[in-house]
């Protein structure tokens, strides 16, 4: 039998570090959260550096200095680990995303501001190797289209439907959502693109550029006055597509 470690563990220093008091929670509550925690740091460190092949659970426990024991206490596997790491490491994604987008109230400012944000994002170790290299062997398209549905794609919906928004006639849902989701496409192409490029920065500021002209193009079309279809004249396959109104025109 092995005689018990004198160095602390990682959720011990956490611990003593102050971790967050939860409300009604006692110190073997506290305790756990704090494993939990250590347990994910670990991981995505090495998830980050050597991919989840390469990523063994007896590196992840020595890496928290925990057991294997506490790590199915509160993970069924690696799969579930690094599912763990993947929401943290896309929800602080979304989270800087939408903090670049809070310092502007103009629809085309956010949406120029949360481009370069993202940029940012996919230039990061971290996102590149989790979320854009990872992820999809590991969980699949349904598992990270579920997590996505939960995060990025919810801001990118709620910013093409600011972006479309007509106070003069209802743009069809679909068509938002239909807008949403083949630019949300184009994202995950983009960081695709960064995270094989030898080169990501050059890889972004392309990126940066493309998205810009795509963005400006709809802004000029929107100025123009170049109207998108309501859910009635999308019933009407025969009907006209509306012309630039005579305001515009002018």
């Amino acid at each position: 039998m092995s005689k018990p470690s004198s160095k602390a563990s990682a959720a011990s220093k956490l611990l003593r570090g102050g971790l967050p008091s939860v409300p009604g929670a006692g110190r073997r509550a506290q305790f756990s959260a704090a494993t939990k925690r250590a347990l994910v740091d670990v991981a995505e460190r090495l998830f980050t550096e050597d991919g989840y092949t390469g990523t063994s659970l007896d590196a992840i426990v020595a890496g928290a200095e925990v057991t294997k024991g506490a790590l199915y206490h509160h993970f069924n596997g690696k799969r579930a680990l690094f599912e763990a790491v993947f929401e943290r490491v896309e929800g602080e994604a979304v989270r800087t995303i939408l903090a670049a987008m809070k310092e502007h109230r103009d629809p085309w400012d956010k949406a120029v501001a949360g481009l370069r944000a993202f940029v940012d994002v996919v230039q990061q170790p971290g996102y590149r190797r989790v979320v854009v290299q990872e992820a999809p062997a590991v969980l699949g398209y349904e598992g990270v289209r579920e997590q996505e549905e939960r995060s990025s794609l919810a801001v990118v919906h709620d910013l093409v439907g600011q972006l479309l928004l007509d106070r003069q006639r209802p743009v069809d849902a679909g068509l938002v959502a239909t807008f949403g989701r083949i630019l949300f496409g184009a994202l995950a192409a983009a960081g695709e693109v960064v995270a094989e490029s030898e080169e990501p920065t050059d890889a972004s500021r392309r990126v940066e550029i493309a998205f810009g002209y795509l963005i400006s193009g709809m802004q000029l079309l929107r100025e123009a006055g170049v109207t998108l279809p309501t859910a009635a004249e999308l019933a009407e396959p025969d009907a006209p597509t509306p012309e630039p109104t005579d305001e515009a025109r002018d």
